[in-house]
């Protein structure tokens, strides 16, 4: 249970002491939104699933050493757009040509839907998993996506389900391109961190171009010539403290995450035997890294953006 994406949330109140959830109340307030299959007029379905475990009677929270771990599981109809197309065009040129008169959007609109009403029962089902991880402690909710969209799915559904989540995205007070552009031009990153050999480097004007290098030496005259020409970091891989690999964009998302070996295998061996036990083992040491890997990166970063008024 290693996360390989993460996107970063602040909780600003405490979940015990201001809204009263813990593992349990969390537990039976997202029992009221769980997973189910499409039905047959539906495209889509969006709920929770036990994160660890499978059947009846697996819980929908696991708590492990004050962390939570949820899952929430998407199951939509997959309706390919030329099917839908190919059909509508066949009906349209059917009415004009037996009926003698022409068929406008209105009408085409009502066809579409009922085309898609019909073809729906046959469309294949396509199912995905969004795990989150919160420590409240902390303050933080950890979702393992690169996709912003994905990672707020489940927020609001998590929302709806406990009727109040008082989170925002984690910002901080230097752009993250800024940072990287900085370390990159000085062939140096902060304290505990180190410059591995990938990056993406963008012009800022409109019209600009992208540069992505993948396997070079980033300390070579070439790169310090595009840094020179005016061009920014918006990706750079990135090494953690011989603990973890990861690279860094301008969105402060993190991606391809790696966890090193030395950690993996101190997951395997506390978890002994048992698959269940696996995988709480590495999710608490997931979670205890992070703990001080998410603090550091932020200072690294220029520290935390604290909006006006919290």
């Amino acid at each position: 249970m290693f996360f390989s994406n993460l996107l970063l949330y602040r909780l600003t109140q405490d979940l015990a002491k201001d809204l009263g959830i813990d593992g349990e109340s969390l537990a039976h307030a997202l029992k009221s939104k769980p997973a189910r299959a499409c039905g047959s007029q539906e495209l889509t379905t969006y709920g929770f699933i036990p994160p660890l475990g499978k059947g009846e009677d697996a819980p929908l929270v696991h708590e492990s050493s004050g962390f939570y771990l949820v899952a929430a599981r998407k199951e939509e109809r997959i309706l390919p757009g030329s099917v839908v197309r190919d059909a509508l065009t066949e009906k349209v040129e059917e009415i004009e040509t037996e009926q003698s008169r022409k068929v406008y959007k209105k009408e085409r609109d009502q066809l579409k839907d009922d085309i898609v009403q019909a073809f729906l029962p046959r469309a294949f089902i396509r199912k995905a998993t969004t795990y989150a991880a919160i420590a409240p402690a902390l303050g933080l909710i950890i979702v393992n996506e690169s996709s912003a969209k994905k990672a707020e799915d489940l927020l609001s559904t998590l929302r709806e389900a406990v009727g109040s989540l008082p989170v925002r995205p984690i910002a901080v007070k230097v752009a993250p391109s800024a940072t990287l552009t900085d370390w990159l031009k000085n062939q140096q990153a902060s304290e505990g961190f180190f410059v591995l050999d990938n990056c993406e480097l963008s012009d800022t004007h409109e019209e600009g171009g992208t540069v992505r290098c993948k396997r070079q030496d980033l300390t070579s005259d070439e790169i310090q010539n595009h840094l020179s020409a005016g061009k920014l970091v918006t990706r750079l891989s990135l090494a953690w403290n011989d603990k973890l690999s990861f690279t860094l964009d301008e969105k402060l998302t993190v991606r391809g995450l790696r966890f090193e070996d030395l950690l993996q295998e101190q997951a395997e061996r506390d978890g002994g035997d048992d698959a269940l036990s696996q995988l709480d083992a590495s999710f608490v040491l997931m979670m205890l890294t992070l703990s001080e890997f998410v603090p550091e990166l932020l200072d690294a970063l220029g520290g935390e953006e604290q909006p006006q008024g919290i």
